[in-house]
């Protein structure tokens, strides 16, 4: 019967929002700080080192999103292939989900947008990149407490 899907569908939506928004705005920030350093690397090789590390820092939503499909897959007993959610137990995991998805989502862009920033700040002065860094791990910080959120919402879901 349709209805007995319903909890299992909610589930896997909320699974699948924690895991591709995030994943859309890391590639997102990823690939604007990529664009930045590939043009300062193309007049100063020896900053790519530096620069990496920058480009890097985007792509940790993506990271958390995945981590947050696993928990609530495994938590709910759809990784092992068991369906008999309920409805109201599937809801619960989709609003557990919404953390992660719409806070990582938005927080890989606009972490890309600093560490861009930290490109050009490393392109005119490489000694300040921990500056860039810090900064940038700044927007990180809610990233992780979404993360926390999801997964405290997943592990509260009876079952």
């Amino acid at each position: 019967m349709f209805s007995d899907y319903i909890g299992p569908a909610l589930t896997l939506l909320g699974a699948v929002l924690a895991s591709i928004l995030p994943g859309i705005g890391s590639a997102i920030g990823v690939g604007r700080t990529g664009e930045a350093a590939a043009g300062v690397t193309t007049e100063d090789p020896e900053k790519f080192g530096k620069l990496l590390i920058l480009q890097a820092l985007p792509g940790t939503q993506g990271i958390y999103g995945l981590l947050s499909w696993f928990l609530i897959m495994n938590f709910s007993g759809m990784l092992g292939g068991d369906l008999s959610i309920t409805w109201q137990q599937g809801l619960l995991y989709f609003l557990a989900a919404q953390p992660i998805a719409w806070v990582g989502f938005g927080s890989a862009i606009y972490q890309g947008r600093v560490s861009e920033a930290g490109v050009a700040l490393v392109a005119k002065r490489p000694e300040h990149q921990v500056k860039g860094i810090v900064m940038s791990a700044m927007v990180e910080t809610y990233a992780i407490l979404a993360l926390l959120a999801t997964v405290l919402g997943t592990m509260s879901v009876p079952r």
